[in-house]
């Protein structure tokens, strides 16, 4: 096994690609220009290349008039409360272009934020009397997690404050897990600006369980050996990375790292012979939610937005060769940068390898004793996220016949509630003897920027439809498919539906193929995702509004990035999509943006801890006449391990 690191590169500003990610030194020095033109007191949020309109990035030409390197700064001015949207020209000389205040608005909460307000909570004289009352006295044995506060409406949501909400844990020993002592009815509503309690909520104690649930290696020993698995590609990786554009096979693609986003696409394209073929503009995870379905003291109020409230690319972890990656990787490093504007480079943030993925295509001709065999290969891209108690991977996968895949896989600790042995409680399973696991689901909304050779495109929705039995089914055996056009926005809030297997399918009309039809990719859904289970009345609803839905369609609009807004921290909701789509836009044979809802509804299991072992969920675009036949045809013969062609 081998690894390559790619850092930023040595290319000019003018001389390279609009989209190119931010160098530590681009994102430094805005980030100092931002902050400078704020007031006293003022702290970075993040800051993010600012993409230019699609027209300039289609248009641009290493030789041609260079395009404006912006970068867009998020602060927030903490003695007017005001958050600011500062944009900043990396062209010399740099400086300010802009800066928009947002009143009214929270932004996400930055992990040195989580931190300095655990440790003043635990300084707090209330909080401290009331785990006096528990018998915990030892504040470095305390752990306390300040969760965004989200917005229920009540009169401290409508303070105006920056709050949390926080719970605390008991810490065992070495190498603890926290989330295996909960410390039940006792929570904290804390005003982040000001250092200080707005309402303790303090209800009768549970005893800590007495299991300590470690899941390190040391806590978990003797351990199971297995024979050593090595992928070795001889004569290196078969791709390659300029700048952030990523080369391999037939796929061409830019990858960077967003902080809210996190893992970004830009410029998909099938390199079909010497046509390249555009399919994507831009991929992303645009938004997500994790809302609990308890309505106990410590849980009812959790439904962290891990995109837009702590941002996913703020959380993304530095990977590990052997751990999070095994073969011939490839890293890309991403940039962060503090509150006091000092860029460092995020080492090794993203993963690129090829994995062997099985068998692509086959046939055995017995009679003429001649076999032909193809293995499938895939390119994968990877990021993980540690938002708290959860890790998400997100992976996109390309695959040599066309099809495009996206996957989150779900690990970490869950979210814990203290119990009574032998006690159950509503809304909640149980995992040990002493502990129970909240009902919860995470809703993830992917924003998807077609550009299916070419910008007008329309969708399809298609269903398998039977055919009754009559004079066209005498039989009663056919079905058929039924292919409805989702013209407006409102029309093209729709759901999945496993028992019609339906997909939607986006065209271009102005393009066929060589029987005659629109050049097609389908989205194939996750039949297993459930839509928000809250009621229609629930507050999360109305701020996760786009979980009520599996697929949105909207005409693109560049200022219409996040599926909840851009500012969902402690927002009141009905922002994002459902404001969008209220216009009720045509959406046929244009610029349009795709947003697909997917999930998984977790009733934890006693399997599930002390570390949930990876849960999936995701969706696949598949080629649907896009291609005039199988893309994968023309591959080299598979080789046997003997060297030889495959046979029979």
């Amino acid at each position: 096994m081998t690894v390559s690191t790619v850092r930023s590169q040595g290319k000019t500003a003018s001389a390279r690609h609009p989209l190119a990610p931010l160098s530590t030194a681009e994102a430094g020095a805005a980030a100092r220009l931002a902050l400078d033109a704020s007031g006293p007191g003022s702290r970075l949020v993040y800051c993010a290349l600012a993409e230019p309109a699609k027209a300039a990035v289609r248009g641009w030409d290493v030789d041609a008039q260079p395009v404006p390197r912006e970068v867009l700064c998020v602060v927030y001015e903490r003695p007017q409360g005001l958050t600011w949207l500062v944009t900043v020209t990396l062209d010399e000389p740099g400086r300010v272009t802009s800066a928009v205040p947002v009143p009214g608005v929270q932004p996400l909460v930055t992990g040195d934020q989580f931190v300095a307000d655990s440790e003043r909570i635990k300084q707090a004289p209330a909080f401290r009397a009331a785990l006096a009352r528990r018998g915990l006295t030892d504040m470095s044995a305390i752990q306390v997690d300040a969760w965004p506060a989200a917005n229920f409406g009540l009169d401290v949501d409508k303070s105006g404050r920056p709050l949390a909400r926080a719970v605390a844990y008991a810490l065992d020993g070495p190498n603890p897990n926290p989330y295996a002592r909960p410390i039940e009815n006792l929570v904290v509503i804390w005003d982040r600006d000001a250092g200080e309690i707005v309402e303790l909520q303090d209800g009768d104690p549970v005893p800590l369980p007495a299991d300590p649930g470690r899941y390190d290696a040391a806590g978990t020993a003797p351990h199971r050996e297995l024979a050593e698995l090595r992928i070795l590609q001889p004569d290196g990786p078969g791709f390659t990375v300029d700048d952030g554009q990523l080369r391999w096979g037939p796929w061409q693609l830019r990858v960077s790292l967003h902080p809210v986003e996190g893992l970004v696409l830009h410029e998909v394209t099938y390199i079909e012979g010497m046509r390249p073929r555009k399919i994507l503009f831009r991929a992303s995870m645009s938004e997500m939610v994790v809302p609990y379905g308890s309505t106990a003291m410590n849980h009812w109020w959790k439904n962290a937005f891990d995109a837009g409230e702590c941002g996913l690319g703020l959380c993304a972890s530095s990977l590990e060769l052997g751990c999070d990656c095994l073969g011939e990787i490839v890293y890309l490093d991403g940039v962060e940068v503090d509150a006091e504007g000092t860029a460092k480079p995020l080492r090794n943030a993203i993963c690129l390898h090829e994995e062997d993925y099985g068998m692509l295509w086959k046939h055995v001709d017995g009679r003429n004793r001649v076999s032909e065999t193809r293995r499938s290969r895939r390119m994968v891209i990877s990021s993980i996220a540690t938002v708290g108690n959860y890790e998400y991977g997100f992976f996109w996968y390309f695959y040599l016949d066309g099809t495009i895949q996206a996957e989150v896989k779900l690990t970490g600790i869950i979210q814990t509630q203290a119990v009574r042995p032998g006690e159950r409680v509503p809304y909640a399973n149980p995992v040990t003897p002493e502990l129970a696991g909240p009902h919860h689901q995470h809703v993830f909304s992917y924003r998807l920027d077609f550009t299916l050779d070419g910008a007008a495109n329309a969708v399809y929705e298609v269903d398998a439809v039977p055919v009754p039995t009559g004079p066209d089914n005498p039989y009663g055996n056919a079905f058929t498919s039924q292919a409805t056009l989702l013209e407006t926005e409102l029309q093209a809030q729709r759901m999945a539906a496993a028992d019609k297997s339906r997909y939607w399918k986006i065209v271009n009309h102005d393009v066929r193929n060589a029987v005659d039809e629109p050049v097609a990719y389908k989205l194939v859904p996750a039949h297993a995702t459930a839509p928000l289970l809250a009621q229609p009345d629930a507050a999360i609803t109305a701020r996760a509004a786009f979980g009520t839905k599996h697929l949105w369609v909207t005409p693109f609009a560049a200022d219409e990035r996040r599926a909840a807004g851009d500012f969902p921290n402690q927002h009141p909701g009905g922002d994002g999509l459902p404001r969008w789509t209220a216009a009720d836009r045509p959406v046929v044979d244009t610029d349009i943006v795709v947003w697909h809802t997917v999930g998984v509804t977790h009733f934890c299991r006693p399997e599930d801890f002390p570390v949930m072992p990876v849960e999936y969920t995701g969706f696949t675009l598949k080629p649907f006449g896009f291609f005039d036949r199988n893309p994968a045809i023309d591959l080299a013969p598979s080789a046997s391990a003997g060297g030889d062609h495959c046979h029979p």
